[in-house]
């Protein structure tokens, strides 16, 4: 009798630890659980932890509510501006409604990888090349908006897009290049007649500064040669100003203030008469 009731209370027991296995689903924290009763949702979205259903009736499934990041494979299209580019990015998505990830649609991270590309096509015709190049966040927004709104329905939440790549012809590189190559090079000689422009302005201040005191161009003359023999060369070039040689010219020739000298006449036995006149004024005859 004993015999008897230990094996029943052994073979129940057997058939609890059976069923509490059976029954047992544990839900992790970054997950969520959705009980299907003989094909129905039955109840609320099951919490982290233990949850226990019945065996053979209900089915518990999970959903990741991890942030997913899919990325959407490059996608070729002709810009507005008829460009043909190869342009592809990543979006990053999570469930927040996981009765409606399951139910509303049959795979919701392909249905947001196929969403994804066509709104990647769509932007690429609506853009023009320099806003793909360097207007990328708009285009993000932009795209995220396109993502979002079909996916709302499905008990997803789109948190960012972002654009990761733009793939060009080599041709348009080599025309970027060359576009970017000349607009270089007018900036810089926009600098250079700027710059000589300042300089010409310095230099006609100082060549009015030193007009007035020739001793300074002088001076300025010895600077530049002082400067040039420091570096030691084996040839040395000694500009002269013209300004020097008419200073130079200008002391050799005699002053204006001073009168040049008479030559004196030679001496001679008789002196110089002027003849008398006539009384009737003719000459006196010799």
């Amino acid at each position: 009798m004993v015999e008897d009731l230990v094996v029943t209370l052994a073979a129940a027991g057997s058939a609890g630890v059976v069923y509490l296995a059976m029954a047992a689903r544990v839900v992790k924290q970054y997950e969520r659980g959705v009980l299907f009763r003989l094909g129905r949702v039955a109840g609320d979205v099951r919490p982290p932890g233990l949850n226990l259903i019945i065996p053979f009736v209900d089915r518990l499934q999970k959903v990741n509510m991890q942030i997913v990041t899919l990325p959407i494979p490059a996608q070729e299209g002709i810009t507005r501006d008829n460009v043909t580019v190869r342009v592809d990015a990543v979006v990053y998505f999570r469930v927040v409604d996981a009765s409606s990830a399951l139910i509303k649609v049959e795979d919701y991270k392909f249905a947001v990888s196929q969403m994804a590309q066509t709104s990647l096509r769509s932007i690429i015709g609506k853009s023009d090349l320099d806003d793909l190049l360097s207007n990328r966040e708009k285009l993000n927004q932009g795209l995220e908006l396109m993502i979002d709104s079909p996916a709302v329905g499905w008990g997803i939440q789109v948190d960012r897009v972002e654009i990761k790549d733009v793939s060009l012809p080599d041709t348009m590189k080599r025309s970027m290049a060359r576009q970017a190559e000349a607009d270089r090079e007018r900036r810089a000689r926009i600098i250079n007649a700027d710059a000589e422009l300042q300089a010409s302005k310095k230099l006609a201040e100082a060549a009015q500064q030193m007009s007035g005191t020739p001793a300074a161009l002088q001076l300025r003359l010895l600077q530049t040669v002082m400067a040039v023999a420091a570096e030691k060369n084996s040839t040395l070039v000694l500009p002269i100003p013209v300004e020097l040689l008419h200073f130079l010219e200008r002391g050799g020739q005699p002053s204006l203030t001073e009168k040049p000298e008479k030559p004196e006449k030679p001496e001679t036995g008789e002196q110089d008469r002027e003849p008398a006149a006539h009384t009737d004024g003719g000459p006196h005859p010799g």
